[in-house]
């Protein structure tokens, strides 16, 4: 059987070019689990305090350095979790992350949800992702 990934906007729900309703996944191949990225630099160092877009933008090449680590690229991207500070303007986030997904062809699945706090109290975002690799 053949691998494939197939993004699916059913008709009756919204069609966005920001992120896909339905991903499905069949076949042989690899499945990616990302655990949450913060705006935390090689060096263990936290990247901008304050400044959402600045952490949007580390945490993007987090993702990106983890993808690339398991032979993937925001391509192979099915689903991605976004937890923002409550209070953060979204907007910001949104801007920075479309550099990176904007020019993907099918977009992921995306979750967004307004946290009361993360584990560090100078954390504005934290996205950990799924991605999905065909054998073929």
């Amino acid at each position: 059987m053949k691998s494939k990934k197939e993004h699916i906007n059913p008709k009756g729900l919204f069609e966005s070019p920001a992120f896909s309703q339905v991903v499905t996944t069949q076949g042989s191949g690899k499945t990616i689990y990302i655990g949450g990225q913060n705006a935390v630099n090689e060096k263990a160092e936290l990247v901008r305090k304050g400044d959402l877009a600045k952490q949007t933008e580390q945490v993007m090449q987090n993702l990106k350095i983890a993808l690339e680590s398991c032979g993937a690229s925001f391509d192979n991207l099915v689903k991605l979790n976004i937890n923002l500070l409550q209070g953060q303007d979204a907007r910001q986030g949104f801007e920075v992350s479309q550099k990176f997904l904007g020019k993907i062809s099918n977009q992921p699945i995306i979750t967004v949800l307004f946290v009361p706090g993360f584990v560090h109290p100078e954390y504005l975002v934290e996205i950990d992702a799924i991605a999905f690799v065909s054998e073929n």
